[in-house]
């Protein structure tokens, strides 16, 4: 086994710093995608806790940790399904869709985990290459 020369170590070195970096953007897919899972469960729990409340006084998010008092007129929600498309869904419904949104992102991060293990075996190879040298 030869040690490598100069060229073979910078080219190795270029390598690694490319895994390395689309690692760190795998592995900040892999938070984002966390944190939109949190996000959305507790959005899905607030939804049950409306269902039955028809008249009963809510704290409404304006925005920034800032609520109104409101009356929940209706269980009838505005849903931004895409495009700014508004459409009326009742709660039932909107946790469904809220649900299968979850199912989407949770699939996301599997998949993301399989590209950072995919990566972690091809670092593996390309160290073993420059290792049989």
């Amino acid at each position: 086994m030869e040690e490598p020369n100069e060229q073979e170590k910078q080219e190795l070195m270029m390598k690694l710093g490319f895994f390395e970096q689309q690692i760190r953007q795998i592995q900040q897919q892999i938070q984002a995608i966390e944190q939109g899972i949190v996000e959305m469960t507790s959005l899905n729990s607030g939804l049950e806790e409306l269902q039955g409340k028809k008249d009963a006084e809510i704290l409404a998010p304006i925005g920034r940790g800032i609520y109104a008092k409101a009356k929940l007129l209706s269980e009838e929600l505005i849903v931004n399904v895409g495009s700014n498309n508004l459409v009326t869904k009742g709660i039932s419904e909107t946790r469904k869709l809220i649900e299968s949104q979850i199912q989407k992102l949770e699939e996301i991060k599997v998949e993301m985990n399989n590209n950072l293990e995919n990566l972690g075996k091809e670092i593996e190879s390309v160290m073993g290459e420059k290792h049989e040298h």
